[in-house]
């Protein structure tokens, strides 16, 4: 039974295996979506700082589901990777088993051809005390092989079960995983849908104002950040790669911001950095919660150009600081690569790469 068993939970891994060629998306935090926009007051009733603190408000919550989504992309991944070795070891498993019991079968056909008797029987029977002597210890050692060899089919058997286990259970959270990815797309689309719908609903001088906006708020922040003589003690130089990752970052601007983009024609804030440091030869997480979550951390008063500065009380963005109270990042949908104030939104804390 066991065999069957395990068989046939195998033989449906494998089958399974085919589907995992294609690209795994993977689970993402579910964010709350945004009202409906249809009965949403007009923007034209709103004041243009009230619209512009909406679409930001819109768009930081897309960038958290986004950052959620490519985390748990990448766990996806690992556990296709599980799934592939784990059945690679359910069909080594199986092939071990059925070894042993064919050594097991063969000694079951030898006994059977000497009249179902055992062989220390054989040994009283014959009535030669030399064979008898000389039997003794082969019988022994056969029995020891014996007992080894069901002792180790029993083991083969509790590992192959374990391995279908632990296959089957990567599996149901692959499956679980593409429901909630499903989710947690609509919910981006629908964030980043409505934040669009607000800003095409403006006249074009509007427009132009709302950028005017968002550049006076993110002035306004940086001056106090300036003020307050965070920069006094800034002045230290890039490490080697450092200043690699910053000459790859700073090649960025002008390509579009796109949620879940990695280059090398657009990015999202961390699909920029973790590909900035990538490009230095020191791999870093994915996304900005996971940098914020693994990367050591350094005071704000002691980074350098390169480190990595976390924004938003939720670790949602990410910019890269390189120099002079700057950092390059990509803001959201609809604005490019750029240079920003380090200080022009709210910092959670700075992380080093290659400390």
């Amino acid at each position: 039974m066991n065999r069957r068993h395990c068989a046939s939970a195998a033989i449906t891994l494998v089958c399974a295996l085919a589907l995992l060629t294609a690209p795994v998306q993977a689970m993402a935090a579910p964010i709350p979506e945004p009202g409906p926009t249809s009965t949403a007051p007009a923007a034209a009733k709103k004041s243009l700082d009230e619209v512009r603190q909406e679409i930001d408000t819109l768009y930081r919550k897309a960038g958290a589901a986004t950052d959620a989504y490519n985390l748990a992309e990448e766990q996806a991944e690992k556990q296709s990777g599980e799934i592939v070795r784990l059945t690679k070891s359910i069909a080594d498993g199986q092939a071990k088993i059925a070894e042993l019991k064919d050594r097991a079968g063969a000694q079951a056909r030898e006994q059977y051809r000497n009249g179902g008797l055992p062989p220390g029987a054989q040994l009283v029977l014959s009535g030669d005390p030399g064979l008898f002597m000389d039997g003794v210890n082969q019988a022994r050692q056969g029995q020891q092989a014996t007992k080894g060899m069901l002792t180790e089919l029993e083991q083969a058997q509790e590992d192959l079960e374990t391995y279908t286990k632990d296959a089957s259970l990567n599996w149901e959270k692959i499956e679980a995983n593409r429901v909630k990815q499903a989710k947690a797309k609509k919910s981006i689309d629908g964030q980043i849908e409505a934040a669009e719908k607000l800003e095409s609903q403006l006249a074009k001088e509007e427009r132009a104002k709302l950028l005017k906006l968002e550049q006076d708020a993110a002035y306004t922040a940086q001056t106090a950040w300036l003020s307050s003589g965070a920069l006094k003690d800034i002045n230290r130089e890039a490490s080697a790669a450092g200043k690699q990752a910053v000459a790859f970052a700073t090649g960025q601007i002008g390509k579009p911001y796109v949620w879940g983009a990695e280059g090398p024609g657009s990015y999202d804030c961390s699909g920029l950095t973790s590909q900035a440091w990538a490009a230095a030869k020191r791999p870093i997480p994915r996304t900005s919660q996971e940098q914020w979550r693994q990367l050591p951390r350094v005071p704000v008063q002691d980074m350098r150009p390169g480190d990595l500065i976390i924004y938003h009380g939720d670790a949602s963005h990410v910019g890269m600081y390189v120099g002079d109270g700057q950092i390059v990042h990509a803001p959201r949908p609809g604005r490019n690569v750029t240079l920003a104030g380090a200080g022009s939104m709210q910092i959670l804390g700075v992380v080093r790469p290659d400390k």
